[in-house]
């Protein structure tokens, strides 16, 4: 819990490593981009809308007039109702796909699943809930448990409408309403919509030739199969014993499976397109007496501390109350600064960035070293070894993942080469012109995140005021108004990556989002008025305001090694982080506020 020293970091050829970058990035891009990835619909549909942790009840349609609908019931839909509540609006709906709360952290039940940051960050609502999170990376359980205790401390279940797959939003003119579509024969009518879905809402599939032909048995991470492992969560995979099992992908959620699978499995074939990097995770239980001494308001100071690390960077002095692979470049770089009396370089941007480009280097090259100690075969540590930037990728934090590799069971298969697996076979799966004979297929692909937005929502269609498609409303790029509405979509709110502030702890960001919603609907209500929406020339507005602030980091990002961070390295691709605003979460956060207190909704259109 007490502040952190540097990491020790090794001296490098910064120019021979950047040409090392590029080329380990040019093995690995696809002229398809996103393309590469199927969605999980008709034969794989099960990958995305069944549920194997909850039965569903059979239930009759649902015919309903609601004032507002969130639709998503993990931590951004949760959070939006608290708000809504404390606004005096409680005439509400959550919708949600899954059979409880909890979102990804409802799906997602995989062996070894675990917070990849900060937990006392993370997980949301900790202050009003009065929970403490009993470790620093809180295991998917406490996550899934920490939604059901929102749901229950502030009464959300019985607004709850579970297992139920939104499939079309259409605003009607006349009853100056949202009709939305479902999978169960709904007809629900909705004065609002808030869109609380998440980036990681729909798992997807890599488009490898013959995906279709095999016999074995094949799921998702998202979906874990325990009747055909065995065990739980926290590992014991008791059925595989006999199995040989192969998984696709290493990003966060491959990592974490496959120490557990090695465990139980006769023998696991890892197939590794590029390699993640791999953070120690040294976890630690909570500290009661570190608990005692917090007051009020602790978390916001530590928040703010995490987003200075990630975002921003720490004043003079400030310590580093994460401590972690996330803030280890700036942590590193502020004792490099404290050491030389040199944070005049803050006052020059381009000798700020050339300064922490330099510690991004060195502590790569030090996770890189500690592969080559951990890993006793040279080959394989080599092939585990990532060559690309800090943040090029998820950062990644386990203990276990390296040491699988020299387990005599487990077999580490090398696919940059051909940017990918070969194909798939009735038998297996083939590599490098080898075919790998395995009983199960394990996809760790990841999910639809900067695909089309018709992937990554599959609401279809989303059709505003005349019939307008959000999607080509947005096809050339966002436009709202603060990221929460857009011009011609009355009533409809989001919460997510669009156009607003971008910090480190995500659900932060899902808390700021909220309070504004809350706010628009309640005045909005309180007001008389039927419709709301922002102006065509506030719309334009804000899309000004984010480009005057937008950072040109195009160069960063195409040097990177493909995946879901850069759009897979397509040159216009869309950002995992949307089209947000870089003037500073916080200063958003005063614009926001001053934007409420002047009380004139100023931008927005209200009707009856």
């Amino acid at each position: 819990m007490q502040n952190c020293a540097p990491t020790q970091t090794p001296d490098v050829d910064q120019e021979a490593l950047r040409a090392k970058y590029l080329a380990e990035r040019d093995k690995r891009l696809r002229p398809e981009g996103q393309q590469q990835y199927l969605e999980a619909e008709d034969e794989f549909a099960e990958f995305y809308e069944a549920d194997p942790h909850t039965p569903v009840t059979p239930r009759d349609p649902i015919t309903d007039e609601i004032e507002v609908v969130i639709l998503g019931g993990g931590f951004s839909g949760l959070i939006t109702a608290h708000r809504l509540q404390q606004a005096g609006v409680t005439d509400f709906k959550i919708v949600e796909l899954g059979g409880d709360f909890g979102g990804v952290w409802y799906w997602n039940r995989y062996p070894g699943i675990q917070v990849d940051s900060d937990s006392y960050c993370y997980l949301p609502l900790l202050e009003e809930t009065g929970f403490m999170p009993k470790e620093r990376f809180s295991h998917g359980d406490e996550c899934y448990e920490h939604a059901q205790r929102i749901g229950k401390h502030f009464g959300l279940y019985e607004h709850a409408i579970f297992h139920t797959l939104v499939r079309s939003l259409a605003w009607d003119e006349a009853d100056k309403r949202w009709h939305i579509g479902t999978n169960r024969g709904d007809e629900i009518r909705a004065r609002f919509v808030v869109m609380c879905q998440g980036p990681y809402n729909r798992p997807k599939l890599p488009g490898i030739p013959g995906i279709k032909d095999f016999k074995g048995h094949t799921f998702h991470t998202a979906r874990w199969d325990y009747e055909y492992t065995g065990g739980d969560l926290h590992g014991g995979l008791d059925r595989i014993s006999d199995k040989k099992i192969a998984v696709i992908g290493t990003g966060a959620s491959g990592v974490q499976v496959v120490p557990h699978l090695a465990q139980g499995a006769k023998h696991l074939t890892v197939f590794q397109r590029t390699p993640s990097y791999i953070f120690e995770r040294d976890n630690y239980e909570t500290d009661p007496e570190w608990v005692k001494s917090l007051t009020p308001g602790w978390r916001a100071a530590r928040q703010r501390n995490f987003h200075n690390a990630a975002f921003a960077f720490y004043s003079p002095g400030e310590p580093d109350l994460i401590c972690d692979g996330w803030t280890e470049v700036a942590r590193n770089l502020a004792a490099k600064l404290d050491a030389t009396n040199g944070w005049a370089a803050l006052a020059d941007p381009l000798k700020f960035l050339e300064l922490k480009e330099i510690e991004d280097y060195k502590s790569m090259e030090r996770l890189r070293q500690r592969i080559a100690e951990v890993v006793k075969d040279p080959q394989t540590a080599e092939t585990l070894k990532p060559y690309y930037r800090n943040m090029c990728k998820r950062p990644v934090f386990n203990d276990d993942y390296l040491p699988t590799f020299n387990r005599p069971n487990v077999t580490l298969v090398d696919v940059s080469e051909q940017k990918g697996v070969e194909r798939i076979t009735e038998k297996g799966v083939v590599a490098n012109g080898v075919e790998y004979e395995v009983d199960a297929i394990v996809f760790a692909s990841g999910f639809e995140i900067t695909t089309a937005l018709e992937r990554q929502l599959d609401i279809k269609p989303i059709a505003g005021r005349g019939g307008q498609s959000l999607y080509e409303h947005w096809g050339k790029g966002f436009r709202t108004l603060h990221g929460i509405m857009a011009h011609g979509f009355p009533n409809y709110l989001a919460t997510g990556f669009i156009q607003g502030g971008v910090t480190a702890a995500t659900t932060l960001m899902f808390e700021q989002q909220a309070d504004h919603i809350a706010y628009i609907i309640s005045q909005t209500l309180a007001r008389g008025a039927k419709v709301v929406e922002p102006t065509e020339e506030a719309e334009e507005g804000w899309v000004q305001t984010v480009r005057a602030h937008s950072i040109d980091n195009s160069q960063f990002t195409s040097e990177c090694t493909p995946g879901y961070y850069n759009s897979e390295g397509e040159p216009n691709g869309r950002s995992f982080l949307g089209d947000p605003f870089w003037g500073g979460f916080y200063v958003l956060e005063e614009l926001l506020q001053g934007w409420r207190d002047a009380g004139d909704l100023e931008g927005m259109a209200l009707s009856e």
